[in-house]
């Protein structure tokens, strides 16, 4: 009768110290749910699955259409104004994200969303390779809540009223999505180049506001 050569037991620290658990990156994360069924590919499905970074992952997936620049006729004010609703919320500190039911049964799994998000996927990717935690004492804190909630949702409604087929809503829209990008990432570099991009998004609509108010003033 043969006997088994005992097999030695598995040494539990060695085991802790070999294959630490990582956290998924945002762009891992984006595309395990853009794999998903696209009728299960809406904001609903999306906000029952986002962690405590949720509202800063929306943002980017919201402002990204108007981000990019691609003419949309205005097709995405309603995503803009789901961005200033979550802001909101974030400013008034809640930590479960809420929406009515008609904006949760809201679709992102069109073919051209598809092809802008798959866009969005790529660039963060790449920003994630040469991006790295910078100020990372910036977040986490309620008061940086507030003020990322603040900055959301004012540069949300200026690219909301810029006018259409104009693409100045672009650059406010870029702003939000770097923003929200860099408390993803723990990066303050990202966050504050999304800061200066919305700035000068908001300095440009203004300016042709202007304008056109002196330019129909003129004609009077």
């Amino acid at each position: 009768m043969s006997v088994a050569a005992d097999e030695p037991e598995p040494d539990p620290a060695s085991a802790s110290r070999s294959d630490p658990p990582r956290s998924e990156s945002v762009a891992d994360e984006l595309e395990r749910w853009l794999g998903a069924d696209p009728d299960d590919r809406t904001l609903g499905s999306l906000v029952e699955r986002v962690d405590e970074q949720g509202f800063a992952l929306l943002f980017v997936l919201l402002l990204t259409p108007t981000a990019l620049p691609l003419p949309t006729g205005g097709a995405t004010h309603v995503l803009e104004v789901v961005t200033v609703v979550l802001a909101l919320q974030l400013i008034a500190g809640r930590e479960e994200i809420w929406l009515p039911r008609r904006w949760r049964g809201v679709t992102l799994g069109g073919d051209r969303m598809q092809q802008l998000l798959r866009r969005l996927v790529r660039l963060i990717h790449r920003l994630e390779r040469i991006s790295r935690p910078r100020m990372t004492w910036l977040f986490g804190h309620r008061a940086s809540g507030v003020a990322f909630g603040l900055l959301v949702a004012v540069l949300s409604v200026v690219a909301f009223v810029a006018p259409p087929f104009s693409g100045l809503d672009t650059l406010p829209a870029l702003g939000v999505v770097l923003l929200a990008l860099g408390v993803l990432l723990r990066d303050a570099f990202v966050a504050f180049a999304g800061v200066v991009a919305g700035i000068v998004g908001t300095v440009l609509i203004v300016a042709l506001a202007g304008a056109a108010i002196r330019g129909v003033s003129g004609l009077l």
